[in-house]
């Protein structure tokens, strides 16, 4: 990765400069190596100059340019241009042979391009979707779901042991409340699929038609609805699996013994101030029934238990309040809040013709995420929900959704592989034909703009395993198809010149492999014909 390969050089030249006395001791500094936003700016820069002309008390530009000139002599393979920009950073300009020699390592990786030992199999739980089992998905929770499952596939690529988990609330309060929608005294939960559930749950008993309901809801909607997201769990916890092995009342008596409890109004409380809550919290109500966050603890005890290192779960805004509790139940059970990575989903909102619509047929309350799959198809509702960080508020454009035009992201970039599909197959392209001598012969700025695009999907990889912005990934792809379209309109693959056609189309190859492997990535199919 070109980053990873600036920061080293950085590094490396700074302790040989310190060797030589042409710079003082002290501790490199953190800086960063980021893509810069404009071409005239070059492809990366660097604020090392910036850090170190603080230390040693020296102008920033002047620094920039003694840095940049010793770097472009230690990367003269790496670096055609080496520039020093205002107000101190330095700008580096890729070498035409560093890009082609990446090209080659595409070429000889194929598949395995973008694969990581970051990770070094750690073990991470994400947790996502999660849903009550009281009614089928909504919009929030395919929100949840494909960026869990995405987020998922990064790790995993990045060279984690991933776990993906789907925790079963299939106990409590909102299990009663659907055991009384159902019977029909108490219709907290309306809609066509509670009528249906009437007709096939008998009996009195809030508590028993809840589980009864809940069960069936979970088997008959929302598995379905999950396998048409093409999300596979390979873990489906049980809220009631943690009271049939008494991990909830032994995490009770841990917190008992600690004496992180009291009582108070004929309920039990847990100490959560003490751990920066902004109040205590109930662990069991006045009639004795343990609460979710009961539940929640003893929960996370189980995870760390398995031996995971991360645990990652995607929350609805509306459950914001929850971290502070759960990051100081992390901290009772002997672990590092840093260990519980909470992604806070905001809401999702549908629009056509630019107001917002509600499309469901059989409540008229909210949107199923079957009824929007149905409608628009996976891979575009994977693409639309991964488009925006989960932090902001999205809005679904639900006449986008439905182009079958290059208007349509995802359109444009599935055209873009079923054209590359397309190319290879008039000229019967099995495998690379990696040849050193004729990859030089890609000097075209079309050429080289496209390998640069290629080359960045490890860097994307190695960035949203750390920092979760699953978000990424369709920029990226767009990206990747813009470069390659401008690359088909300014340069001709099927040219004259048999050397320049058959680097051409390893060009284009190394293309299919990367574009293949982002949507991967992402869960979205690549159509070989269009």
């Amino acid at each position: 990765m070109i980053k990873g390969e600036i920061n080293k050089l950085i590094k490396s030249l700074v302790k040989t400069l310190q060797k030589e006395g042409k710079l003082p001791e002290f501790k490199i500094p953190e800086f960063a190596v980021e893509p810069s936003r404009e071409r005239s700016y070059g492809d990366y820069a660097t604020n090392i100059a910036l850090q170190i002309a603080k230390i040693i008390k020296k102008d920033p530009m002047e620094m920039a340019g003694e840095l940049g000139a010793e770097l472009k002599v230690a990367g003269l393979y790496l670096f055609e241009k080496v520039e020093a920009a205002k107000p101190g950073f330095i700008n580096f300009f890729i070498s035409k042979e560093y890009l082609q020699k990446q090209l080659e390592e595409i070429l000889k990786l194929k598949g395995k391009f973008g694969v990581l030992e970051i990770g070094k199999n750690k073990k991470i739980n994400v947790e996502f979707i999660s849903a009550n089992p009281t009614g089928p998905l909504t919009l929030g929770n395919g929100r949840g779901g494909f960026c869990g499952d995405v987020l998922a596939n990064v790790f995993e690529k990045a060279g984690f042991e991933v776990i993906r988990e789907y925790y079963i609330n299939d106990r409590g309060e909102q299990v009663v409340k659907l055991g009384h929608s159902v019977i029909g005294n108490e219709p907290i939960y309306k809609g066509e699929y509670i009528d249906d559930l009437k007709k096939k749950i008998s009996g009195v008993n809030p508590e028993e038609v809840g589980e009864k309901a809940a069960g069936i809801i979970l088997e008959k909607m929302i598995k379905p609805t999950i396998k048409k997201m093409g999300i596979n769990f390979d873990v489906w916890f049980s809220e009631k699996s943690l009271y049939k092995t008494k991990e909830a009342e032994n995490v009770l008596k841990t917190l008992k013994k600690k004496k992180l409890v009291y009582e108070k109004e004929g309920a039990l409380w847990f100490k959560s101030t003490h751990f920066g809550d902004d109040k205590d919290r109930v662990l069991v109500k006045k009639d004795g029934e343990e609460t979710y966050f009961t539940s929640d603890i003893a929960y996370l005890k189980n995870k760390f238990k398995r031996g995971f290192k991360q645990l990652i779960f995607f929350i609805g805004a509306d459950h914001y309040g929850y971290v502070p509790r759960l990051k100081a139940a992390v901290e009772v059970l002997g672990y590092k809040k840093g260990q519980l990575k909470p992604i806070v989903m905001q809401l999702v909102r549908l629009f056509q013709k630019g107001k917002e619509v509600r499309m469901s047929k059989r409540a008229g309350i909210y949107v199923t995420l079957d009824e929007l799959i149905n409608e628009v198809g996976l891979d575009v509702a994977r693409f639309f929900f991964l488009t925006k960080s989960p932090e902001t508020h999205l809005n679904f454009n639900l006449d986008l959704a439905k182009e079958q035009s290059e208007k349509n992201p995802v359109y444009y970039i599935q055209y873009a592989y079923a054209r590359i599909c397309s190319i290879l197959r008039k000229c019967e392209i099995q495998k690379p034909k990696i040849e050193k001598q004729h990859l030089r012969l890609l000097t075209h700025n079309s050429e080289l703009e496209l390998i640069k695009q290629l080359i960045k999907l490890p860097e994307i990889v190695e960035d949203t395993a750390k920092d979760y912005q699953v978000q990424r990934l369709p920029q990226y792809a767009v990206n990747l198809a813009d470069a390659f379209h401008g690359f088909y309109e300014n340069c001709r693959v099927l040219c004259d010149d048999e050397k320049l056609r058959s680097c051409r189309l390893d060009l284009v190859l190394a293309t299919k492999i990367v574009l293949k492997n982002t949507l991967d990535l992402m869960g979205i199919s690549a159509p070989e014909k269009m």
